[in-house]
């Protein structure tokens, strides 16, 4: 039996540092590391202190002391700048649903015309569909309302106008749906279609068309500023070829019908109004002769500094990472220019404003009325009294300065301003 012998394990070359660890770790060694290994590791300078530091297992260092008393305050400040930070970074990302809200309240996109039938006042609304550009199926609320008894003859006088048709293209805000806002547009509607109040402009019918942004009440898709624009020019062409297609001949009477376009915007809906009539592709056959804005803005970004006007709060210098724009301020210079290069007369802008605004400060209602004033548009200026936001047509004041609104449009039209 031959022994086996022991070969003698290989010659390693270690570093001072390196056999001061495995005395540490007690693997060449137990005895314990005396002071004077302490401090030659501590001042070995082929390693460095901090690295030659690291290397022991339990022993740790602080390269930034901070006393007890201050850890809090500094734990606290660095809490609230990441909150700061994070806040800032969710507003960028998901403006889109701070600024839209189809989904408030939980019912909207429940809602149907039939359960608001009964407060209609007798006005039959219908559910139709259209298709924007990009596919998307919107889905719209319409009326019309015939005319009165002893007026529905087309067979005027020869010095009378042509018959027109009005269009009112109604944009509602950023929250809710269309059905719930039905029978107060009804109520307006019968005040205008009252034939004591328009007798001097009849003969006239009178059609309003609710557009349901894509994400709202029916509608598809998801909101979004180029979105809200595809989806108004939907609107406008639906209305064009409804009335090619019911009035496309002047019928027996010889007479034609004369189509006039008004778009109504309410809050979020005047920057859709405005950006439709500033840049929107509607067809030749159906310019937009009149704006009613109720409870305008300025623009998103005017917005940002009126919810938050602290200067220690960092959202309102968050607009150039803005998406979405609804600049109703530079839409009014574009219209202007637009109806200077191409010679004809501007729409009518009508403003009304709630008294008691508690979201769009009236300031910014009068620096729009200001902006048409100086770019030479027509405009007007209404005020419902003690109204706030929500309750501009809400309450009976707010109803009838938008039905004299209507009227004073469709009378500016029909006299060829």
């Amino acid at each position: 039996m031959i022994a086996h012998r022991r070969m003698p394990r290989p010659c390693v070359q270690r570093s001072p540092v390196q056999l001061r660890c495995l005395l540490h770790t007690g693997r060449g060694s137990t005895r314990l590391p005396s002071a004077h290994f302490w401090a030659s590791v501590k001042h070995d300078r082929t390693l460095g202190a901090t690295h030659a530091q690291a290397v022991f297992a339990g022993r740790s260092c602080r390269d930034i002391h901070i006393p007890t008393i201050l850890l809090p305050p500094v734990v606290f400040t660095g809490l609230l700048v990441g909150l700061w930070i994070w806040k800032c970074l969710m507003m960028v990302v998901f403006q889109n649903k701070i600024i839209y809200m189809p989904g408030l309240p939980p019912t909207s996109r429940r809602e149907r015309i039939a359960d608001w039938a009964s407060m209609c006042g007798g006005i039959q609304w219908t559910e139709e569909r259209t298709v924007a550009a990009d596919g998307t199926k919107l889905a719209l609320a319409v009326t019309t309302v015939p005319l009165p008894k002893g007026r529905q003859s087309a067979a005027a006088a020869p010095d009378e106008p042509a018959a027109a048709h009005v269009y009112v293209l109604y944009f509602q805000g950023n929250a809710s749906s269309i059905p719930p806002r039905l029978p107060d547009l009804s109520w307006v509607l019968r005040a205008v279609s009252d034939s004591k109040t328009h007798a001097p402009m009849a003969p006239m019918q009178l059609t309003f068309v609710c557009l349901s942004y894509r994400g709202y009440w029916t509608s598809r898709g998801r909101p979004s500023e180029p979105g809200l624009r595809l989806d108004a020019e939907a609107g406008v062409r639906w209305i064009a070829e409804r009335h090619e297609r019911v009035f496309g001949n002047a019928g027996t009477s010889g007479r034609t019908t004369d189509p006039i376009l008004l778009v109504w915007g309410q809050s979020i809906g005047s920057g859709v109004a405005t950006n439709l009539a500033a840049t929107g592709r509607a067809p030749s056959s159906m310019p937009i002769r009149g704006l009613l804005l109720e409870t305008p803005f300025v623009s998103i970004r005017a917005m940002l500094e009126t919810l938050y006007p602290q200067k220690w709060l960092p959202y309102k210098y968050l607009w150039p990472f803005l998406r979405n724009h609804l600049d109703s301020w530079g839409n009014l210079g574009l219209i202007a220019q637009a109806s200077k290069e191409k010679g004809g007369a501007a729409p009518m802008v009508y403003i009304l404003e709630a008294e008691r605004d508690e979201i769009v400060p009236k300031e910014q209602s009068e620096r729009l009325y200001q902006r048409c004033v100086g770019l030479g548009l027509p405009a007007e200026k209404g005020t419902v009294p003690v109204a706030y936001h929500q309750e501009a047509i809400a309450r009976g004041d707010g109803k009838k300065l938008a039905a004299q609104a209507i009227l004073k449009l469709i009378q500016r039209a029909r006299d060829g301003g």
